[in-house]
């Protein structure tokens, strides 16, 4: 029957220096329906030919056209979708509490697809945002040169996710649109850091400038601030408005861009209207604890001396580490004669 009806491999023959597959199967007349299994013979042990119908039965069933497996196991696939107010998380968490419940002993179950790869990155998602700021932190701590004035900086992200989780939140409200909390919100969360130490780095940056040219703490922050609130406002918007067609985009593939640009937008927004007020008064905190009374009133005191070196640095534009260099070259030129007895012109002392 196997060779008859669903063909069966012999073995391969070598003809004109080609291989042939020699494949035994019954002409197509003769296989075409199930009814051909009576014009079939067989042996049987007195050596005469009888009709497989005398020997087997057959009848028509229904079935299925196609048989899936998953890890080599029969499966059964079952497709979902998200019901409103909730996230992929929390239906992911239903799904194993009703299979747990409702599968009978010996079956079980797996996720594949977007939902495995979910479930696979598990709790990764905390660890990015985690590395995320204290590479931030770093660069920060290099550029400023300071452990503590970089949390000035640092605090306004979480402002700024704030902002984010709010219009996540009130946005389905207002709109009627889905919007969860998914990895495209993640993304914009992450996007979110680099925005907002954008806006907080435009008044830390001229601040600390002005403070280690010995102008008062305040009075720098202030005038930081003054100066640089326009071109805060002016990118601010500038990225507002460019994010507002993911806002309010439709068709395939909206909801990925509408998360991502109600999350961007929102926290820019705090960004804009609530960090620029913090930042000024985080950066006091943290400078006054970083540099210390003694410090800023040292400061204060040779203003004119550091403006003047500032003013021959920038005029004669020196590589503030050449200048460096330079000094230590001196302060060991100075150590060297001292050691060998010279004076100042050179000549021995007496």
């Amino acid at each position: 029957m196997q060779a008859f009806m669903g063909s069966l491999f012999v073995n391969n023959f070598t003809l004109y220096n080609r291989t042939y597959h020699a494949v035994i199967e019954a002409d197509t007349a003769y296989r075409a329906l199930i009814t051909n299994i009576n014009r079939y013979y067989v042996r049987n042990k007195a050596g005469h030919m009888l009709p497989l119908s005398t020997l087997v039965t057959y009848k028509a069933d229904a079935t299925a056209t196609s048989i899936s497996h998953f890890n080599i196991f029969r499966s059964a696939e079952v497709d979902g979708s998200i019901p409103p107010g909730y996230s992929s998380g929390q239906s992911l968490d239903a799904l194993k509490a009703i299979a747990a419940k409702a599968l009978p002993r010996g079956y079980t179950y797996e996720f594949s697809g977007l939902s495995y790869e979910e479930i696979k990155a598990g709790n990764i998602t905390i660890y990015i945002f985690l590395f995320s700021i204290i590479f931030v932190f770093l660069f920060l701590a290099a550029l400023y040169e300071s452990w503590s004035v970089p949390f000035s900086v640092l605090l306004a992200v979480p402002i700024s996710a704030f902002g984010a989780i709010v219009f996540l939140t009130i946005f389905p409200l207002i709109t009627g649109k889905e919007i969860t909390n998914n990895v495209y919100a993640q993304i914009g969360l992450l996007t979110l850091i680099g925005l907002s130490a954008k806006n907080a780095i435009l008044i830390v940056e001229f601040a600390k400038l002005r403070v280690d040219r010995g102008e008062p703490l305040l009075q720098s922050t202030i005038e930081a601030v003054r100066l640089r609130f326009r071109p805060i406002i002016m990118t601010s918007m500038s990225f507002i408005f460019g994010v507002l067609p993911l806002v309010f985009a439709t068709g395939a593939g909206a909801e990925s861009r509408n998360t991502i640009g109600i999350a961007v937008l929102g926290g820019m927004i705090a960004s804009s209207t609530i960090s620029i007020f913090i930042v000024p008064v985080l950066f006091v905190l943290f400078t006054r604890f970083s540099y210390g009374k003694k410090q800023l009133k040292w400061l204060v005191d040779h203003h004119e001396e550091l403006m003047e070196k500032a003013r021959k640095v920038e005029e004669s534009n020196i590589d503030p580490e050449l200048e460096y260099d330079i000094a230590q070259a001196h302060a060991e030129n100075k150590a060297d004669r001292a050691r060998l007895g010279h004076g100042p012109t050179g000549q021995a002392d007496v």
